[in-house]
């Protein structure tokens, strides 16, 4: 068998039904399914059992561990020369497994990411969400862009590496943030080949108000110093942008009752923002979303990395995370 695809689930029984969908459509068929159900409240067994005889399917549970533990889980019961792993929560194009097959068959890789893009069935404010975490204008272009200002590192929304590298390098860490791209360095830096295949590309839905999504770029930007401490030389210029993004925000604000004008930097980046999303979707709706989604994008994780700076390297603290109570609510 060619892939084995896995997919951690916790308490979205509606996605992993869009997904599922998806994969019965690819038009390449060598794969298996394997859902690990993460201690779900609200599991997706008869999801699942609907697709029996369409898909070669298995189906687990376990007690909530976190998605990176219950990726290992499905990892260990895999038979595919390569694992491919997606979040619950993408909805795949039927070509999705043809565009890899085509890419490894030219090219052969030890492991490879795929860019994510706005489903036009999603909601104005996940497009916004969307044009914030891939936009060059917030993130750099680091997350599959065509122009980016660091090399790619794939995510464990759309992520595929050879099964025998997986169980050699022991899979997913524990960390709960950022533990795709602590996977992807240990990839890296154990001499394996990794590449972006911009045609594997998946929709992805993302978080779907800005409050959620605060929470969770805040938690990426302490997982970026958790990550610095677990690898040392690994911090780029790019990823310590939002917190001079964020300190120069706040500084503008306490000027401006003084000189207004040094509110014209934050105008003219929302701006920039909005024309470019409104083009990129056609939308000024999403635009104006975008401006907001931006700014929420850049000083969340903003906050967060310098949160985990203060914690960790000026206090000396170890490994934390925020809102672990009510992450999801």
């Amino acid at each position: 068998m060619r892939y084995s695809i896995v997919i951690p689930v916790y308490n979205r029984p509606d996605e992993v039904n869009e997904l599922l969908a998806g994969l019965c459509e690819q038009t390449c068929r060598d794969f298996e399914v394997l859902v690990v159900e993460d201690g779900s409240a609200v599991p997706c067994r008869e999801v699942v059992e609907s697709y029996a005889g369409r898909l070669d399917l298995h189906y687990y549970e376990k007690p909530n561990s976190g998605p990176g533990q219950s990726r290992n889980y499905g990892v260990e019961r895999a038979s595919g020369a390569y694992v491919i792993i997606l979040d619950s929560d993408v909805v795949l194009p039927p070509d999705y497994l043809a565009a890899i097959d085509a890419e490894l068959a030219a090219d052969p890789c030890d492991a490879f990411g795929g860019p994510d893009r706005a489903h036009p069935s999603f909601t104005p404010m996940q497009k916004a969400i969307n044009y914030a975490m891939t936009s060059f204008f917030t993130t750099g272009g680091i997350r599959g862009g065509k122009k980016k200002l660091d090399k790619f590192y794939p995510r464990s929304f759309n992520m595929g590496v050879r099964t025998a590298v997986y169980r050699e390098l022991g899979g997913f860490s524990d960390m709960r943030f950022g533990e795709d791209i602590d996977f992807s360095t240990r990839i890296f830096r154990g001499g394996y080949s990794c590449r972006l295949l911009p045609e594997a590309w998946v929709w992805h839905k993302r978080r779907t108000d800005l409050r959620k999504f605060f929470k969770q770029v805040h938690n990426s930007g302490i997982a970026r110093i958790h990550l610095t401490k677990r690898h040392p030389g690994t911090l780029k210029l790019v990823h310590l942008l939002p917190a001079v993004f964020t300190l120069g925000c706040l500084l503008c604000l306490l000027v401006a009752p003084f000189w207004p004008w040094s509110l014209l930097p934050l105008l003219l980046f929302s701006l920039i923002v909005l024309v470019d999303a409104s083009v990129r979707e056609r939308s000024v709706g999403v635009g104006l979303r975008a401006v907001a989604a931006s700014f929420v994008q850049l000083t969340g994780y903003g906050s967060g990395f310098l949160r985990a700076w203060w914690t960790r390297c000026v206090l000396g603290r170890g490994e934390f995370e925020a809102f672990r109570k009510n992450f999801y609510k």
